[in-house]
């Protein structure tokens, strides 16, 4: 019969469950325990168990602190199990720190508050965090509004953050310090921004340069600078005038309060060299400038810092035409030009290039008057007539109907070729039209002399009659000239006259005048004329003026009546 003195093995087993039962309890709880030794890097604490525990000394230290722990403090541990195989318990402070945080930071979370933590490593993707003792991932992208070079600064320092997401399962925590930051900045905006207004000229710092311009630090709220905005001179890059980290002197052009948007200007607060721009720059005035900017319309000259005038690819060369603007000039070249025109509200000022160097059409007239030669070469062939490239890079025009005599343009024009070197006579010359008129026909042996062609003299129409001076006698004919000084042709033995008589050559002698009718050209493309043909032509003019045979007067008496009205008239 079993007592309490000698128990039977149901008692014991039974005493044995209610013991180990008890204990196997504190297994996954966090617990009080006491410190009763510290050994080396060892802290021995008794939970209450049959054995006490052994844990790192380095799980009751802050990141990158040491521990603060001494014997007899109680301190909350994680019982992990109640006895290993050494007999000993197995506990955790790290668990129970990490058990402790997760339970505050779901109730922050769900508050949406902010915890405190510290960036203690670096892991791919970005940085951890211990918030209390539970882990978190801090994403690269959720350190700073900008990014950030170097995190060291950053590191072993308790800072705020932003809870993103969280999932106690899984045991993933993701956090933000940029989350926190721009909260901060969005609250410091909004106060630093009803203290600023249009007009107010204060001190920033720069803090970032774009192509477009720089933005500004104003104290805890940024200002854009636009490129536009720095000077009132040509500025390419911001980087040209600013640097990242100088302090500059700004004016507050707008606010948008409800964007929160500041744009500021460094130029407002300089003189505007446009004042008075009329004034200083007159239509007409010659002046030096340097090409700042090359565009396929023009190019830009800076007459003074801040002031600027286009010349157009129309005006940048009396020859050179349908050129690009940087074939004629190069960005920073010194240049001379003549203001043609100023808006001094729009801010424009328009320039010449060509109208600086003298007119080469005008100094080729100085050079050439008419009538003078002038040779050059072919450059252009067109459907009515021939280019030829003169003195001073200027082309004069041969029309194809002064190109040759005797033959039609058509023809005229397939006898030359671009490139070919020609002689001709300047016929005309207009400056104001860029226009020079030549002719090569002129200056074929028996053709009209520079007085002549001055003169119009060179206009020899068929079946026109015309006064011709006798140059030469012989037995097939006469070699004649039109007028005075124009062009040479012959008269046949045949055309000397109608009657056998009058077809004798000897009786005409080296100077003498008389009228002949041009009855075309030969193939030296010299005029040819005719004495018979005209005598034909008066005799049919007469009949029809004075009547036929028919009326009862003789065909005699008709010529002579159209002689004496021939004779009356000269």
């Amino acid at each position: 019969m079993a007592t309490t003195a000698n128990p039977s093995r149901d008692d014991f087993a039974a005493l044995l469950e209610q013991t180990l039962g008890g204990a196997e309890s504190f297994e996954g709880r966090v617990v009080i325990g006491t410190v009763t030794g510290i050994e080396n890097d060892l802290a021995v604490i008794d939970v209450g168990l049959k054995s006490e525990g052994r844990v790192p000394l380095r799980e009751f230290a802050a990141p990158g602190q040491k521990a603060d722990l001494k014997i007899g403090d109680e301190v909350q541990v994680y019982v992990d199990r109640v006895e290993n195989a050494n007999g000993e318990a197995m506990l955790s402070r790290d668990r129970a720190r990490r058990e402790a945080a997760w339970d505050n930071l779901e109730t922050e979370f769900a508050k949406t508050a902010r915890v405190e933590g510290v960036i203690f490593g670096r892991v791919k993707g970005g940085f951890t965090v211990d918030l209390s003792g539970a882990v978190a991932f801090l994403p690269g992208s959720q350190v700073d509004i900008r990014p950030v070079r170097d995190v060291t600064p950053l590191m072993d320092i308790p800072q705020p953050f932003q809870i993103l997401k969280m999932d106690r399962k899984r045991g993933n925590i993701v956090v933000s310090r940029r989350a926190v930051l721009e909260e901060t900045r969005a609250e410091q905006r909004s106060g630093l921004i009803q203290s600023l207004a249009e007009g107010q000229v204060i001190d920033g710092v720069v803090k970032n340069i774009t192509d477009y311009g720089a933005f500004v630090d104003l104290g805890g709220i940024d200002g854009l600078l636009h490129v536009t905005d720095l000077s009132y001179k040509r500025v390419n890059h911001p980087s040209e005038v600013l640097n990242i980290g100088d302090t500059v002197k700004v004016q507050i052009i707008r606010i948008n309060r409800d964007t929160q948007r500041i744009s500021l200007g460094m130029k407002q607060l300089e003189s505007d060299p446009w004042d008075g721009a009329a004034a200083k720059y007159p239509v007409g005035a010659k002046l030096s400038g340097r090409v700042t900017n090359i565009t396929e319309y023009g190019a830009f000259v800076e007459l003074e810092p801040g002031i600027e005038g286009l010349v157009h690819v129309s005006e940048m060369s009396w020859t050179k035409k349908n050129v690009h603007p940087g074939k004629i000039v190069s960005t920073s070249q010194e240049v001379e030009v003549v203001v043609l025109e100023v808006d001094a509200e729009k801010r424009r000022i328009s320039l010449g290039l060509k109208q600086a160097q003298n007119n080469p059409w005008e100094a080729f007239a100085a050079a050439h008057p008419v009538g003078t030669e002038v040779e050059g070469e072919v450059k252009n062939a067109t459907e009515f007539g021939l280019f030829i490239g003169l003195d001073n890079d200027v082309d004069g025009m041969v029309h194809m109907s002064d190109i040759a005599w005797g033959i039609s343009g058509e023809d005229a024009l397939n006898l030359h070729r671009k490139g070919e070197t020609v002689k001709a006579i300047v016929l005309a010359i207009e400056p104001d039209k860029e226009r020079i008129s030549l002719g090569m026909k002129q200056l074929e042996r028996g053709g009209p002399s520079a007085a002549a062609i001055a003169g119009g003299a060179d206009k020899l129409n068929k079946n026109a009659v015309i006064t011709v001076t006798v140059l030469e006698v012989r037995d097939a004919g006469l070699e004649v000239q039109a007028g005075d000084d124009g062009a040479t042709g012959f008269i046949k033995r045949t055309d000397l006259g109608r009657d056998r008589d009058e077809q004798r050559p000897e009786r005409f002698q080296v100077g003498q005048k008389f009228d002949a009718m041009v009855t075309g050209f030969d193939r030296s493309k010299k005029p040819t004329f005719s004495v018979k043909a005209m005598q034909i032509a008066e005799e049919k003019q007469a009949v029809q003026q004075y009547g036929s045979s028919d009326s009862g007067a003789s065909l005699g008496d008709i010529l002579g009546e159209a002689l004496k009205a021939r004779n009356e008239k000269n």
